[in-house]
Parts: structure tokens; C-alpha cells; sequence
């Protein structure tokens, strides 16, 4: 009667180790965008490096008395110095989440906000009826001005580039524009700060016809 070969020693370790190698690869890859999204929120960050770092701890101490199995201190190392070397979280917050926020009516490109003695930055133009605000690629505020306080919206060309002269009751801001569509983004976001100033101006009351 024949018998059907067996697997040697060798074929059956590496096919545990193709399986376990395709079964950690498919965790990973459920794991990542559950770890990218607990990173947006500081407080979950926290304690998933905290847990990570003690579950690494664990795995280094606990099997130092058990023979042969070098693979889970390895393995506790690497996840306690991973949770040392995670980067903290960063939370993100989307465009129109901070529009809300500040109130904006409508968001448009701001160019580069040039500044005296200082770097130009670029910014974003959140528009709003009473205030509007400049914030940099991070959210981060550059310049707040009511909108009240607006006396003349311009955009001209100056120099190869567009320049969106905004005229205040003190002084007077420049936003630059270059590239191909500067010529539109300028005058985009012109258009966005004239209708706010115009909304924002007094209502001048109409007089009476003198009756005959």
C-alpha cells in the first residue's frame, strides 16, 4: 500500500513561517489606520503609547525564564522603544471645520501675506461679516482685521506678479501672488473681501421728496 510522502521538518517551519509572516502583515494593515486615527485625538495617543510601551516592558521580563524563546523579548524591545520614539499627536482639523469655527462666510487663497521686516508667509483668507482672518498652513493665526476697519480692496499687477492691496484705517496690507493663476486668485480674493466691505458699509437714509 502506498503511502503519501511527508513534509520534512524543514518545508513545515517555513510554511508556519509564510503564515505567520502574511497573518502579521494583514494586522499591521487593519492596525495602521486605527493608530493614524488615534493619533488626531492627543488624549488616545497618549495611552496607546502608554499601553504599547508597558505590553513591550511585559514581553522583555516576563519569558526571561522560559527557554528558547528569544523572539518575544526582541519583539517587547521594539515596541517598548517604538512608543518612546512615536512622534506626539497632532491633531487635524479641516478647512471648513475652521471656517465654522471663525465664522467665515467664504475661504480663499490669501498668497503670500508680505510683511515688513519679516518673511513673507503663506495664508489663507477666511472671510466672515465682522472679521477677517489670515491663519498659515497650520491654522495659525497671521492677521485679524474687522472688517469694519476695511477702506479699499485692490489687486494689480506689479512686477511679473499680482498684488492684493488691502487698505485699513491705520495701514495697509499686501498679500502676493504668483505663478500661472495668480492673476485669478488675486482677483478671487479680491471679489471676497469687496462684498464683506460693502455689506459692512452704513446705510445712508433716503430723504423725503419736499412735497409741492
Amino acid at each position: 500500500m502506498n503511502k503519501s510522502p511527508s513534509l520534512a521538518p524543514s518545508q513545515e517551519s517555513g510554511g508556519g513561517l509564510r503564515h505567520a509572516a502574511v497573518g502579521t502583515l494583514v494586522a499591521l494593515s487593519r492596525l495602521v489606520p486605527n493608530v493614524l486615527h488615534l493619533r488626531r485625538n492627543p488624549k488616545s495617543w497618549v495611552l496607546f503609547r502608554f499601553l504599547l510601551g508597558i505590553s513591550g516592558a511585559a514581553l522583555v521580563v516576563f519569558p526571561l525564564g522560559l527557554a528558547n524563546n528569544y523572539y518575544y523579548p526582541v519583539a517587547g524591545l521594539v515596541m517598548f522603544v517604538a512608543a518612546i520614539l512615536l512622534p506626539p499627536a497632532v491633531p487635524t482639523v479641516s478647512l471648513e471645520e475652521k471656517a465654522r469655527e471663525l465664522g467665515a462666510l467664504v475661504v480663499v487663497d490669501g498668497g503670500r501675506l508680505v510683511s515688513v521686516g519679516s518673511p513673507s508667509t503663506a495664508v489663507h483668507l477666511f472671510v466672515g461679516t465682522e472679521w477677517i482672518h489670515a491663519l498659515d498652513s497650520r491654522f495659525q493665526p497671521v492677521l485679524a482685521v474687522p472688517v469694519n476697519e476695511l477702506q479699499s480692496v485692490f489687486a494689480e499687477e506689479h512686477a511679473g506678479h499680482w498684488i492684493l492691496r488691502v487698505g485699513l484705517t491705520d495701514r495697509v496690507v499686501q498679500f502676493a501672488y504668483r505663478g500661472m493663476f495668480g492673476e485669478h486668485r488675486a482677483h478671487t480674493a479680491e471679489t471676497a473681501l469687496r462684498s464683506v466691505m460693502a455689506s459692512a458699509l452704513p446705510e445712508i437714509p433716503k430723504r423725503r421728496a419736499a412735497s409741492a
